[in-house]
């Protein structure tokens, strides 16, 4: 019995040693901005093909981009789980930024020129915390060096490679985010802001909720134009809280976010010709044409998302 308690109690303190070394060297690589041995070891072994590469892309986006000369090279990823404490707008910034810092130090280590990623969550209510996940596939474009900020990228593969063909450029992510606290300074007629009995607008509540929403677009539009003269604000999230208070009128509390991918255009591609085919659709289903996607890009619930831009 002591043998056998020896043999496998070994291996479990052998097990414990490796993974507390393992999250020893990740604590240190993240508090030097950098990867951990292992993981840099790993991204060169597959950027020098001696190991197979992995992707986040469809069959369809794979041979779509290998026809214009873009190589998978492996998968990549930035996770962050942050506290955002007193400020849910900057922790919402700051932790995407965290999370994309990551996987760009990721796509550095495997010698990649791009990376097109999905935001992703985990719904898991925590106190005044939250996780913020990049997923992406790292990739080689032929003939290019690789690239010391690779180009992190919201729009899957196959819009990508569209994108390229136009002339328009994608060339980093846009994070705008704001959040407000309100009071009205008057009741609506009936006895409270919503217990009136005749359909009217409320004004107050709406040009605070518009300010929100303003305020983090123009704080997207500033982030952006450090790195093109457009944005593609896939993830658009916003949330309007009533917080009732004791002996006094509710407060509001309005929170906004957009997270997107900034693009250039050229001049020569602005007034550039587009062809419109004709399609004629002979499915006997619902049409593709017609149906919406089943997923997007959007890292938030979706029954509390205000839609795409």
């Amino acid at each position: 019995m002591s043998w056998i308690g020896g043999l496998f109690g070994g291996a479990g303190n052998a097990q414990a040693d490796a993974s507390a070394e393992r999250m020893a060297a990740w604590e240190a690589a993240l508090q030097s901005h950098g990867l951990p041995p292992f993981v840099e070891e790993r991204l060169g072994a597959a950027a020098a093909g001696k190991t197979p590469w992995l992707s986040t892309m469809t069959p369809a986006e794979l041979a779509m981009v290998r026809r214009h000369g873009i190589r998978p090279i492996a998968m990549v990823t930035g996770t962050c789980w942050y506290h955002y404490g007193y400020s849910w707008t900057r922790g919402h910034s700051e932790g995407w930024g965290a999370a994309l810092s990551r996987v760009s130090a990721e796509a550095v280590a495997a010698g990649a020129n791009a990376v097109d990623v999905t935001l992703r969550t985990i719904p898991l209510r925590t106190e005044s915390s939250m996780d913020f996940t990049v997923v992406g596939t790292a990739v080689k474009i032929d003939g290019l060096p690789p690239s010391a900020n690779p180009v992190i990228a919201t729009v899957p593969a196959l819009e990508f490679v569209r994108l390229l063909c136009a002339g328009i450029v994608p060339t980093g992510i846009a994070i705008g985010a704001d959040y407000e606290f309100f009071t009205p300074y008057r009741n609506v007629t009936g006895g409270g802001l919503f217990a009136a009995w005749n359909n009217q607008p409320l004004t107050e509540l709406s040009q605070f909720w518009e300010g929100v929403r303003r305020n983090a677009l123009r704080e997207l539009q500033r982030d952006a134009q450090r790195q093109g003269n457009g944005v593609l604000a896939h993830s658009h999230f916003g949330q309007l809280l009533k917080i009732e208070r004791d002996k006094q009128p509710p407060q509001f509390l309005g929170r906004h976010i957009v997270v997107g991918t900034v693009i250039h255009t050229r001049r020569s591609a602005t007034n550039a010709r587009i062809d419109v085919k004709t399609v004629v659709d002979m499915r006997g289903d619902v049409s593709p044409l017609v149906s919406a996607r089943p997923h997007g890009h959007n890292a938030f619930p979706s029954n509390e998302q205000d839609g795409p831009l």
